[in-house]
């Protein structure tokens, strides 16, 4: 189990094909070099801009997805989940068209990179950035919030930490033990100011809704809890209400 823990957490994705934007977007290539020399690769989502508007920096949304996930996959949802807002969307290092093996300590560093890198955009407002980080991308999103100013987080069936989750599915296992990854959110959540959303959903059986419960309990900031009965983990966005909530919350804040 400890020599295989890396094929058992990270599922990674290869690139399927182009991406496109919803329509008056504008659909960028991204290549962001990582602090260890590693090429990650994704794209950005701009928001069309109306007629004779000044083009002023605007608000932007970084996402980090699941273990399984492609993230530019989500391109053509960008306005239908977050708005007129510029989304970021660079793959982990071995998804997509990103070089090299993932892991946790090289996933965090390559979210601040990312985050650097938007962050001196001049089209884009340092000022007013959200992480979303779905699943394991919530243990990505919440060590950058403690690294990062944020305006504020949205968290996609969040849990409290890697050991935590294992334990539940394997208890007869010392996860505590042989876990390399263990994305332990809740060591940094009560010192967390930013504001937070929280959805997740109540049929979860991969991340069990107390998990999600427990990590929004801890939080140090202002927290919206967004419970999704009847929706699991994978169908959670079919449900209405996740593009809604999302949506005025980020209204909102950002």
């Amino acid at each position: 189990m400890w020599l295989t823990q890396d094929s058992q957490v990270f599922f990674p994705q290869p690139a399927r094909g182009e991406r496109v934007a919803p329509p008056g977007w504008t659909l960028e290539k991204v290549s962001i070099t990582a602090a260890d020399g590693t090429p990650l690769a994704g794209v950005i989502a701009l928001p069309p801009r109306p007629p004779g508007a000044p083009a002023s920096p605007v608000a932007a949304v970084i996402h980090f997805g699941g273990n399984a996930e492609e993230v530019t996959a989500y391109a053509p949802e960008v306005e239908r989940l977050y708005g007129r807002r510029a989304v970021v969307l660079v793959n982990y290092r071995g998804y997509g068209d990103s070089a090299g093996r993932p892991g946790e300590k090289a996933l965090v560093a390559d979210a601040l990179a990312i985050h650097d890198w938007a962050a001196t955009r001049g089209d884009l407002d340092a000022s007013r950035l959200c992480v979303h980080g779905r699943s394991l991308g919530s243990g990505v999103a919440v060590q950058l919030a403690a690294a990062r100013p944020l305006r504020c987080l949205v968290l996609t069936s969040p849990f409290e930490s890697f050991v935590a989750v294992g334990k539940s599915h394997m208890p007869w296992l010392p996860v505590g033990w042989l876990l390399r990854h263990r994305f332990d959110c809740l060591a940094h959540a009560p010192a967390l100011k930013v504001p937070l959303l929280a959805i997740f959903g109540g049929a979860d059986t991969i991340i069990p809704p107390d998990h999600s419960e427990r990590l929004a309990a801890a939080w140090g900031g202002p927290v919206e809890r967004v419970r999704l009965d009847g929706f699991g983990h994978n169908d959670i966005d079919l449900d209405p209400r996740y593009a809604q909530a999302i949506a005025a919350f980020l209204d909102r804040h950002l």
